[in-house]
């Protein structure tokens, strides 16, 4: 016996899908979101892009605190710990809505299909660079006046320091290889929350690739800009105190330098950054589902 209401039969009930979005379509809702990135007005993009730099140092910040005082774990272990929370920075760009630079190399997908100039695509980027290099900057000066760093005995700090340090002792090459690998993983975050349907699909999204760069070592140049002048900072600043707590002198640092930290550092990182995320995830997936047959 059919027990429907009358004229039910005729209105057979629509499917209920969570599936997440294809690659195809992906690839299109990247499009769409890179044309809507280069029309923005600048004053808005420059306000959203200090967010993103603010964000990242969270992230940073938070890595840092919980690398402090790990030397009984082992190093993957550690490392692994520091991306997992870094994630933090990245999911609260995608939630909490901010641009970050090296996400924004996706916008190369839009530039691709015609549909932005590359006159707005440079404009955007050195927009949003500048934008998160304040961010993440003023956010070091500020977490440098919390004294946060004297926390556990110096242990934030001394973290602090030998994470900025072992940053400026890379050679150009690898500095730029780094990068590479660093935003093809992030590019790859942000490429994968096009798929998603709801916020709990991003969060799950952006951890797995930004916790994988973290672990592995990659450079990230917004992180940079938190992480190594905080450890200046430090350097040039921290009490008497503070050095006799950790046991050492800003003389074990000696490649911790302003000089280091822009041609060392973020000039070939920035570099690297630009090809992982431009030519090894936007190109590649424009080529695979948006380039004309």
């Amino acid at each position: 016996m059919d027990d429907r209401p009358s004229g039910s039969a005729a209105r057979p009930p629509s499917p209920v899908t969570f599936d997440a979005i294809m690659p195809p379509a992906m690839a299109i809702r990247a499009e769409e979101s890179g044309v809507k990135r280069v029309s923005m007005d600048p004053l808005t993009l420059l306000v959203l892009s200090v967010l993103g730099g603010a964000f990242i140092a969270f992230g940073a910040i938070f890595a840092t605190t919980v690398s402090a005082g790990s030397s009984e774990l082992s190093y993957g272990v550690a490392r692994l710990l520091a991306g997992l929370v870094f994630s933090l920075g990245f999911i609260l760009i995608v939630i909490g809505g901010a641009e970050l630079f090296t996400g924004n190399n996706l916008i190369v997908m839009a530039w691709a299909s015609g549909k932005v100039k590359a006159s707005d695509l440079l404009l955007t980027w050195a927009i949003v660079f500048v934008g998160n290099f304040i961010g993440a900057f003023m956010t070091a000066l500020l977490m440098f006046f919390t004294t946060q760093y004297s926390f556990g005995a110096g242990a934030v700090g001394l973290a602090a320091l030998s994470t900025a340090h072992a940053k400026t002792t890379l050679a150009f090459v690898p500095a730029v290889a780094l990068g590479i690998m660093c935003n093809a993983l992030v590019c790859l975050a942000a490429w994968m929350c096009y798929s998603a349907r709801t916020t709990v699909d991003r969060v799950v999204t952006i951890v797995p690739p930004i916790a994988a760069f973290v672990a592995a070592g990659f450079e990230h140049s917004i992180a940079n800009i938190y992480f190594i002048p905080i450890g200046l900072f430090i350097k040039a600043g921290a009490p008497d105190s503070f050095w006799g707590a950790i046991g050492k002198t800003a003389a074990d640092f000696p490649s911790l330098t302003w000089t280091n930290f822009f041609v060392a550092n973020l000039l070939p990182v920035t570099i690297g950054n630009v090809i992982g995320g431009s030519v090894m995830v936007a190109a590649v997936y424009w080529f695979v589902y948006l380039r004309k047959k």
